[in-house]
């Protein structure tokens, strides 16, 4: 089986060779191919809702395939195994396909961009560069590694935020309950009792909150929906999903987090698809696509438009300040030694790391923060309540 003649290729800025995928394929979905060799045989596709497979069931796929060509299995023979075994009839039903127009004389990378929607840009490319270079099974080695390694940083980025969101949720919904169902009955009670007396500061704003969302609550249930709604709208227009954006890498402690994770995916994409043999400007291109924030995006194309005109990478990318300067640093040392993707590898290999170390420390702090956050809430309501009680008490006869 070919191998790569070196592990870590002189990066060149020639024009890309490998014919960039279309935006969009002839086909969106699976659909069958008309190769040189004929028709591919058409198949009903199942009725599906939503997602064809999610970002973990595509890695593992990903490996599974990388590990029966790397074991010397033919693509097709491989794809027909993988189909057999998969549970989701639709991720079948495009594996199949994929099978289909190969039979019928396409590539690989033929069958998945004519599946779009479920392999992007990266995948597609890197397996394009790995049948025109014959190290097919080397490129699906690296981008199952590629995968597992985004969706494991994912996964933890999400769960810090996660936490802290239901902890909120939980809280609101608890306080919602009280107000609006537990303190107006104590009005009447305060009322009874103390016979004109003043009720105690914090009673009083407590009761006028409560009046407030038991007169006013689907009044404030709609605002609340329709601030989510119009946020919603908001982010997918352009000027919005910049604010978003600007607002993710800049926010409070939680900032720094969601840019080390930008940095980590921009390095490890962008290297992966340089070790792959995917020229360095299309690997550019690529990666802006898939960067997931419009600011680091906007960085990559500068960088973009100054490597075309025959300048490096690391000065135009320290020259946007997205990016720190032990990045730009390590960056300018791959170029000078050649060894720009296995640097690239490392930055990510560092911030994964990083994130990794934040993410716990978050969740280390968040927890008491939260926990403390709902005692102050409860604690007030109820001391608000056990306040006229105690001058109820005092003012008894002796």
């Amino acid at each position: 089986m070919a191998q790569l003649p070196n592990r870590n290729p002189p990066v060149s800025t020639a024009p890309a060779t490998i014919p960039a995928v279309p935006a969009k394929a002839p086909g969106r979905g699976a659909v069958p191919y008309a190769g040189a060799m004929g028709t591919a045989n058409k198949r009903k596709r199942p009725l599906t809702f939503g997602r064809v497979v999610n970002g973990k069931g595509l890695a593992v796929f990903t490996r599974q395939l990388a590990t029966l060509v790397k074991a010397g299995m033919p693509i097709l023979r491989s794809l027909e195994v993988l189909a057999r075994q998969e549970k989701r009839p639709a991720f079948k039903e495009v594996i199949e396909n994929i099978a289909d127009m190969i039979r019928s004389g396409g590539n690989f990378s033929d069958g998945l961009a004519a599946n779009e929607r479920i392999f992007d840009r990266l995948y597609i490319n890197m397996v394009k560069a790995g049948e025109a270079g014959g190290v097919l099974d080397t490129v699906l080695e690296r981008l199952a590694v590629f995968m597992e390694k985004a969706q494991r940083i994912q996964g933890k980025v999400k769960a810090a935020m996660i936490y802290p969101i239901i902890i909120v949720l939980v809280a609101s919904a608890i306080v919602s309950v009280l107000m609006i169902f537990v303190v107006p009955t104590f009005k009447a009670i305060f009322r009874d009792m103390l016979k004109g007396q003043p009720l105690p500061s914090l009673t009083e704003g407590l009761l006028a909150v409560s009046n407030f969302l038991k007169d006013h609550y689907p009044i404030a249930l709609g605002l609340i929906v329709a601030a989510y709604v119009g946020g919603n709208l908001l982010h997918k227009t352009r000027p919005g999903a910049r604010l978003f954006d600007w607002l993710v890498i800049h926010m409070p402690v939680l900032g720094d987090l969601f840019l080390k994770a930008a940095i980590a995916r921009f390095t490890r994409t962008f290297g992966t698809l340089l070790a792959s043999g995917v020229p360095i400007l299309q690997a550019l291109i690529i990666t802006r696509d898939t960067s997931g924030n419009i600011h680091v995006a906007d960085a990559i194309n500068v960088v973009h438009d100054r490597v075309k005109e025959g300048d490096n990478v690391a000065k135009p990318l320290e020259s946007t300040q997205i990016f720190p300067g032990m990045v730009t640093s390590m960056i300018e040392v791959g170029e000078e030694t050649g060894a720009l993707p296995d640097m690239l590898t490392r930055i990510a290999d560092t911030y994964d790391e990083e994130v990794d170390t934040a993410v716990a420390g978050l969740t280390s702090i968040i927890e008491p923060i939260m926990i403390v956050f709902m005692a102050v809430m409860v604690g007030t309501i109820v001391i608000a309540l056990f306040l006229p009680m105690v001058s109820i008490i005092q003012h008894l006869p002796t």
